[in-house]
């Protein structure tokens, strides 16, 4: 619930890492994009980070300037925000999305949604055709439900044509900019939408990077690196209503601290109001939370065996180059699972297992493709024996 006059939503917390985990594994789990917790812990390793390490989790935001009704996804923060009333009081979910490259990026304004579909066909437009092409992929003209549909299970077609808010078989690309225009989910976050949101629901799409909020008697102030080139006009609406804000409240600002801030775009809500005489910004203490038993949507890896196909990826020296490439693996959509495997101070990582030689040949294919990897086929190995693998 949101009240009247209030701007941030939720609560920063923190985490300790285990082994194995992986950022987009954390972001998932906690309904973060990938971008937001990268910019929340600088310097982390996403794909191999160090257990033991405690991170941020950015699960606290400022609400964007716009009307509060219907979805408003700001895409400077790649956020998604569902506003409803819930009696007389106003309630607020929030998603992470990934959207639109800076080639085909998401349209800004007023739309409404047109219509609902569970289990849409993608019929693939023609840049897109073109695209895939040229990279030695054709696409069919149209790709049915199933794990090979970028749509995902859950479609809401946008007035604007063209354009969806939907689900995806690329989970780890929420919160990057890796769509063609459109506005992704995490499947189980589209879900939700999907169920909550009527045809005709109002749909304002804006790109504020610099959002400034009242909460509890403080003023708040979160950076995001600017979507478009927008970003020297949207910091100087920030500075005026930061300074209207001062005028007219009689709040004394740090205008240090707001500089910071900006700098560091670090996409979480920090206080920037002074509190007391001695002139000392307010400071509040994250949440620490448990490691969950199991992380939601984290891929796994099937056993190994004798009797399947597998991949050659890749050969290194560095064990954690190694994992690393696993990971990124295991996170394609759909996964391509992988494991490493360590002999004679060499870290392989081997792709797999696969039914037969048709299904090692595609995995060869997108490793070309999507990384441009040279995979090596490895054909069923002799009854009975076993890897060292990590």
């Amino acid at each position: 619930m949101v009240d009247e006059g209030d701007d941030v939503v939720g609560r920063l917390a923190t985490i300790t890492l285990q082994r194995g985990d992986t950022l987009p594994d954390i972001a998932r789990h906690f309904s973060l994009g990938i971008n937001a917790l990268s910019a929340a812990n600088p310097g982390v390793d996403v794909w191999v980070p160090r257990a033991g390490e405690r991170i941020v989790l950015p699960l606290s935001f400022i609400l964007p300037e716009t009307r509060r009704e219907g979805i408003v996804i700001n895409l400077a923060a790649m956020r998604l925000f569902y506003f409803k009333k819930d009696g007389g009081q106003q309630a607020v979910a929030t998603f992470p999305v990934g959207v639109g490259r800076e080639e085909r990026p998401t349209p800004m304004g007023q739309m409404y949604i047109t219509r609902k579909k569970y289990r849409p066909t993608w019929y693939v437009p023609a840049s897109i055709a073109a695209d895939h092409r040229k990279r030695g992929d054709p696409l069919p003209s149209q790709v049915p439900p199933g794990p090979l549909n970028p749509l995902g299970e859950y479609a809401l077609y946008l007035s604007k044509s063209g354009y969806l808010v939907h689900g995806t078989n690329k989970p780890a690309s929420i919160g990057l900019r890796a769509t063609n225009g459109c506005i992704r989910l995490y499947p189980e976050n589209i879900n939700r939408l999907f169920d909550a949101t009527p045809v005709k629901t109002a749909v304002e799409i804006v790109s504020q990077p610099y959002l400034v909020g009242r909460h509890g008697g403080r003023v708040y102030l979160e950076a995001h690196p600017p979507y478009e080139s927008s970003g020297t006009a949207e910091l100087k609406k920030a500075y005026a209503k930061l300074k209207k804000i001062e005028k007219q409240t009689g709040h004394v600002l740090d205008w240090n601290k707001i500089k910071t801030v900006v700098a560091e775009t670090r996409g979480i809500p920090v206080v920037v109001s002074v509190l007391g005489r001695g002139g000392k910004t307010a400071v509040t203490d994250p949440v620490r939370l448990r490691h969950p038993a199991t992380l939601s949507g984290q891929p796994q890896v099937p056993e190994w065996r004798t009797d399947a196909w597998y991949v050659l990826a890749a050969d290194f020296d560095d064990a954690v180059d190694a994992k690393r490439l696993a990971a990124i693996l295991n996170h394609q959509g759909p996964q391509i699972p992988a494991r490493v495997l360590s002999t004679g101070g060499r870290h392989r990582v081997l792709a797999g297992p696969f039914s037969n030689s048709r299904e090692a040949a595609e995995a060869v294919k997108r490793l070309r493709i999507d990384l441009e990897m040279e995979g090596v086929m490895v054909a069923p190995v002799a009854q009975g024996s076993t890897p060292s693998g990590n």
